[in-house]
């Protein structure tokens, strides 16, 4: 099945791709999350509208990712979560918290779709996100989740 990508989705493409899948995958994951919409001879113009809103937000050149990569390894970012008392979180620290509190902390604005969390991130302590700010460039956020 021929699909148009609306969102970056790991391992397939970014928005704005034009994409082959399997129907399955198509109709049971991309589908009912809203990452991708059908193929048809009109979807050009989508495709590129979606291309020139992702050229704006991302990051122009290999130089400035790799600067914005060195201030985010050199950042000590603290989220603040709700726990019970075992230490144990209330729902999980989500990316837009991570990219919020990255802020906080006196570092670039991230857009929350190119933070990628390993595993989900339910207790305090230190964990690591995965920020993606170049096809060439990738950085790790070093986290600390406290009580809050």
């Amino acid at each position: 099945m021929k699909l148009i990508l609306t969102q970056e989705v790991s391992g397939l493409g970014t928005a704005g791709d034009v994409v082959e899948v399997k129907d399955g995958y198509a109709r049971n994951f991309l589908f009912p999350r809203g990452l991708a919409t059908a193929w048809t001879k009109g979807g050009q113009k989508q495709v590129d509208s979606i291309r020139k809103a992702r050229e704006t937000r991302e990051v122009k050149s290999l130089d400035e990712a790799k600067a914005i990569k060195g201030q985010l390894e050199a950042k000590a970012v603290k989220v603040e979560a709700k726990t019970g008392a075992s230490g144990r979180l209330f729902g999980a620290v989500t990316p837009a918290e991570i990219a919020a509190a990255v802020t906080a902390a006196g570092g670039p604005a991230l857009d929350r779709r190119k933070i990628e969390i390993a595993t989900p991130i339910k207790s305090t302590g230190s964990h690591q996100a995965l920020v993606r700010l170049h096809p060439e460039v990738q950085a790790t956020v070093a986290l600390t989740v406290v009580a809050g």
